[in-house]
């Protein structure tokens, strides 16, 4: 049949790995460091995909393919579901840290941990955790926190912190962190994220929670070169 469906330019493709994180139904594929539309049949032709490249490597085209097996791609889902390790480590057990201000006279540079909260990762926190309640919410890229060597108190003192790399995590976030913001009264929003492209997935998938999250969150969004400067915001 003749369809909409999407068309992945692979030499425009800079390997990210965003498009495969927002792609719902699993139609597409990384391989050997590009992405590749490796299941038609699981293609919707709906473009969730598109917004999520950051280098514009995704177009719509209309040209023969099989029809969109939305029966397949919820068997895929579950099996690949039913497949996922249960997770029950000590160290995902959920902490709220109190800090106090401190001060290392021996040395200026001494700095006290500004985390507020356990766990960090985004794949490991609870969505309902006590801490999102009236939080401001800090998403960062886990390379930020090593290339800005204030990256404490310029953004984890009083936000709460989740973190995570959308290149190495095979997961989209943005369906929890949509269902974070659903169910938590969240104030605000702060993505830093590294100037790579591959990091526009992670911006990518808040802005996409926010907007599906139906709510009017304010948000930013902080870029950290790879030599440590901060460029802008």
């Amino acid at each position: 049949m003749i369809r909409r469906i999407i068309r992945i330019n692979e030499e425009a493709c800079t390997g990210c790995g965003a498009c495969a994180a927002a792609c719902h139904e699993g139609a597409i594929t990384m391989i050997d460091g590009k992405a590749r539309l490796t299941r038609e049949d699981y293609c919707d032709g709906l473009g969730d995909c598109l917004p999520a490249c950051p280098a514009d490597a995704i177009t719509f085209e209309e040209r023969e393919a099989p029809a969109y097996d939305e029966a397949a791609v919820r068997a895929a889902k579950a099996e690949k579901a039913a497949s996922q390790p249960v997770h029950r480590c000590p160290g995902s057990r959920t902490r709220i840290m109190e800090r106090e201000e401190r001060f290392d006279a021996k040395s200026d540079a001494a700095m006290q941990s500004q985390l507020a909260q356990w766990p960090v990762q985004i794949k490991l926190v609870p969505v309902n955790a006590p801490y999102f309640a009236g939080a401001d919410l800090l998403i960062a890229a886990d390379c930020t926190a090593y290339a800005y060597g204030d990256f404490h108190n310029a953004f984890i003192r009083g936000r709460v912190t989740l973190i995570g790399c959308p290149k190495l995590d095979a997961t989209d976030y943005s369906e929890k962190l949509t269902q974070i913001l659903t169910d938590n009264p969240v104030k605000s929003v702060t993505i830093v994220r590294m100037e790579v492209p591959c990091c526009g997935g992670l911006e990518q998938a808040v802005k996409r929670a926010i907007q599906t999250s139906g709510k009017s969150i304010p948000d930013g969004v902080v870029v950290i070169s790879t030599d440590g400067k901060r460029l802008n915001g």
